[in-house]
């Protein structure tokens, strides 16, 4: 799911990817909302916000919004400039961006409930959030090939759009191909929204303890690569060694 790149990956890979990374998106956009009333997930919002506060000469809170784009940027490049350094192709080098957001969403679990709702304060978790996804944007385009994206919805749905529109107007072969791409984007788009649903709902009942949530997701999707290989070559020894027990007998 996460270490398979280029021409070893699979479309299964990719909805995978889509799966639990779209539902820790959702999840970190709705609980970060509600929890600091700015949008983690994306900087699309930002860029009118940041264009409102520069129109009332609001310098001050102006700053905070570019610092937020600023921050998000500063976590895809960050996200790619690991995997330059690592290599794509070497083994987990894709654990350290996620053990990074793992951190990152740790500190919102553990101090949220200290959130006094001041701008320094906003300041800090919000941003410390948005780069946590730019981190998790940059990753997951790097390793699906820019096929999956998941902490925004908006290219998802332009995407959706134009191949429903290719669905109808092609035939043959192509339509295989472009009924994987949809069903890809109805993926991304159905566990984003669900992972923003439960977040919600997560954080109503029992505030910011709720980002342990997408904490586990997490360490599922790195320990899911992990033990499938350990489990795939014992299972390949096991067989092996069978076969060499059988042929000598």
């Amino acid at each position: 799911m996460l270490r398979h790149l280029g021409a070893k990956r699979t479309p299964q890979h990719n909805l995978k990817l889509a799966t639990l990374l779209g539902l820790t998106a959702g999840f970190v956009n709705a609980a970060g909302f509600l929890g600091f009333a700015v949008l983690t997930t994306n900087v699309t919002g930002h860029a009118a916000l940041f264009a409102e506060h520069i129109a009332l000469q609001d310098w001050k809170t102006a700053q905070v919004v570019a610092l937020w784009m600023f921050l998000f940027l500063a976590g895809a490049f960050i996200s790619s400039l690991i995997l330059s350094f690592t290599g794509p192709n070497q083994r987990f080098s894709y654990s350290i961006p996620i053990f990074i957001e793992i951190l990152i969403l740790f500190f919102s679990a553990i101090y949220g409930e200290r959130y006094d709702g001041s701008l320094i304060a906003k300041e800090i978790f919000a941003g410390s959030l948005l780069f946590a996804m730019g981190l998790q944007n940059a990753l997951v385009s790097l390793i699906s090939g820019s096929v999956v994206r998941t902490t925004h919805l908006t290219g998802t749905f332009t995407d959706l759009g134009i191949e429903l529109a290719h669905l109808v107007h092609k035939s043959g072969k192509d339509q295989e191909t472009i009924k994987s791409k949809i069903k890809l984007r109805l993926v991304i788009i159905f566990f984003f929204m669900s992972g923003a649903v439960i977040g919600a709902y997560l954080f109503d009942h029992f505030g910011f303890g709720c980002f342990f949530v997408p904490i586990v997701i997490l360490f599922y999707a790195l320990l899911y690569d992990i033990f499938r290989i350990k489990v795939k070559r014992f299972y390949q020894k096991t067989s092996k060694a069978m076969k060499g027990t059988f042929l000598k007998s």
